[in-house]
């Protein structure tokens, strides 16, 4: 306390105070003249919502909505259930909660998850847990959020359990899935078909048509016009050493020939490929066959016979 001073009123920090007054110093005291004495305490506050925000800056108290509409002249249309909106203090709202500060209004989960949701209102932090039923859970959604299990499903005398995924019993095409109690079942999906609808095949066992196989090649066309070879069929294609069979499969494969034997004076044989060295000579491009005798070109007082060795 301070000394008293003369008279019923009291200085303070170089001011005067009335007897009874009360007023805040420095260091969040409550102060208060009595009798020309200053009597100070440390300020209490008293909370009236369940999470206050902390004093502002220079401030002493936390504060709670309902002290500040009482603090400051209200809007003629703010109520505490349009402040929010309408009051021009409503930025200096909100709530404290577990270390974090939440603007007035602001809907949050929390931190241990369980699907509880919070909002802050006025200062004070109201949560909203979900009903989670004993047993088995209603729906999907809720089984996220509670300890319940989803239901199981019974289907054709047998059970299965939540997200199981099953065919029908001879009918591989179909497929379905247990959700929550319920069983959905959907066809396979099947492709787009580029052949038209009479060429399509449902195979067994298969679930989709198909385009039927196009029958097997009975033989090779090999020109324009229209000229076919049966299969296995070996013809020549204008060239003597050339060779070519037709496929099974509708192909062409041809094979050039290697003349191997050589001879000084071979025969070439029209429509032959490989020169024929034991049918005669070849003598200034006349064709002379064994033992046959002709003059000499160069001496027509010689004889030359062909002897084929």
């Amino acid at each position: 306390p301070s000394p008293a001073l003369p008279g019923p009123g009291c200085w303070s920090r170089g001011a005067p105070w009335e007897h009874g007054a009360h007023w805040t110093e420095p260091g969040c005291l409550s102060c208060t003249c009595q009798r020309g004495r200053v009597l100070c305490e440390p300020l209490s506050c008293p909370v009236a919502c369940s999470h206050p925000l902390p004093a502002p800056d220079e401030g002493c108290c936390p504060s709670c909505a309902g002290e500040l509409c009482s603090l400051y002249p209200p809007h003629p249309r703010c109520s505490l259930l349009q402040y929010p909106i309408t009051c021009p203090w409503a930025s200096f709202l909100g709530c404290l909660h577990e270390g974090v500060a939440r603007a007035e209004g602001d809907v949050f989960s929390l931190p241990d998850g369980n699907c509880t949701v919070c909002v802050c209102l006025a200062g004070n932090i109201s949560c909203i847990s979900p009903e989670c039923p004993p047993g088995p859970c209603p729906s999907t959604s809720m089984a996220d959020c509670c300890s319940c299990q989803p239901a199981k499903c019974n289907f054709h005398g047998r059970t299965y359990m939540h997200g199981a995924r099953f065919s029908l019993d001879g009918d591989d095409c179909t497929t379905c899935i247990c959700r929550s109690g319920e069983v959905e079942c959907s066809f396979a999906p099947c492709p787009a078909l580029d052949c038209p609808q009479h060429e399509w095949h449902l195979g067994p066992g298969q679930c989709c048509f198909a385009c039927r196989d196009p029958p097997p090649p009975s033989g090779c066309f090999v020109d324009d016009n229209g000229v076919e070879f049966p299969v296995g069929q070996i013809w020549s294609p204008g060239d003597p050493c050339e060779l070519c069979i037709c496929q099974a499969d509708g192909s062409v494969s041809c094979k050039r020939t290697d003349c191997m034997e050589t001879c000084p004076y071979p025969i070439q044989i029209p429509g032959q490929c490989c020169p024929d060295c034991s049918a005669g000579c070849t003598y200034m491009g006349r064709i002379f066959y064994n033992n046959e005798t002709f003059p000499s070109v160069l001496d027509p007082c010689l004889s030359c016979i062909c002897l084929v060795r």
